[in-house]
């Protein structure tokens, strides 16, 4: 196998390749994959008709499983010979229950798997996050509402005419937050600013939410499978009540209609996070395993 790294080129076999399989997971879309590639240095291959994404994770390699119609049986098989030449233990993450059982199957006894609730994808009906009926969104309504109150609103589609506004408010959004910035926070930062800049070369749908002419949150995600839309990303100043349920509903209202799903990703075992994407109900909680070779 020959391994490059990810480059926008590689945008349409990637895709295509991630199509194939039509997963709710949010690691099968090009942008997820090609915008984190500083945090987790990403390699990319193309063999047996799979792709294959190896990555680095705490000074570690990591596999995603392989990703396409082709043969992937035969493609994890290069990857664990590949992976023997250079005396390592092959390590799969993200791996869903299928692919678990798949896995177990062919290798059995070989891998230990183990759930990671941490990667878990918190998957929302559309129609749940467009209405926000019933007593399970009660809050979620009078934020909304007060938010209303208060401001002479508007919302946008992300364009190369709002787009710099955008990149602005980010900024903004890290300067409120100097006195608690760390490097992990600085990479997201960092991430969404690039999405934000490429963000119609990735193919990315955005929604921008304007109070009293200003933008004060927006949210950037793309068509993940042929029933879910994914979000990526979204901020709004937490100072403004109101303004993220108000940009969360707006954005599927806008750009998510035809989709059942909207998968807004994982919460990588932050505790404020889990909270918050519990409280919108979610219809699934996508489970992901690791696998790593035994020795």
């Amino acid at each position: 196998m020959e391994f490059n790294d990810i480059t926008l080129a590689d945008k349409e076999w990637l895709s295509a390749r991630f199509r194939e399989d039509n997963k709710r997971a949010c690691e099968f879309c090009f942008a997820n994959t090609y915008l984190w590639k500083k945090v987790y240095p990403l390699k990319v291959a193309d063999t047996c008709g799979c792709a294959i994404l190896k990555y680095i994770f705490e000074d570690d390699i990591y596999y995603a499983f392989p990703a396409g119609a082709g043969d992937k049986k035969k493609a994890l098989a290069k990857i664990m010979l590949y992976e023997q030449t250079e005396g390592n233990r092959v390590k799969i993450s993200g791996i869903l229950e299928d692919e678990k059982e798949m896995v177990s199957s062919w290798y059995p006894g070989r891998f230990i798997i183990e759930p990671d609730r941490d990667r878990s994808d918190y998957i929302y009906n559309a129609k749940d996050l467009m209405e926000l009926t019933g007593r399970k969104y009660h809050g979620k309504r009078n934020h909304i509402a007060r938010f209303k109150d208060n401001s002479s609103w508007n919302y946008e589609k992300l364009s190369s005419a709002n787009v710099a506004e955008c990149i602005q408010m980010n900024h903004i959004w890290k300067k409120k937050r100097v006195d608690k910035w760390d490097d992990l926070m600085q990479e997201e930062y960092d991430v969404v600013k690039e999405a934000l800049i490429h963000f119609e070369e990735l193919g990315l749908t955005g929604g921008v939410l304007r109070s009293d002419g200003q933008v004060i949150a927006f949210t950037l995600g793309e068509p993940l499978s042929d029933d879910t839309f994914v979000v990526h990303f979204e901020k709004a100043f937490p100072e403004i009540q109101g303004a993220y349920p108000m940009i969360n509903q707006q954005f599927v209202i806008a750009e998510c209609q035809g989709y059942q799903y909207v998968n807004r990703e994982e919460d990588t075992g932050d505790e404020g996070l889990r909270k918050a994407k519990l409280s919108y109900h979610p219809a699934i909680l996508l489970d992901k395993y690791t696998a790593i070779q035994k020795r």
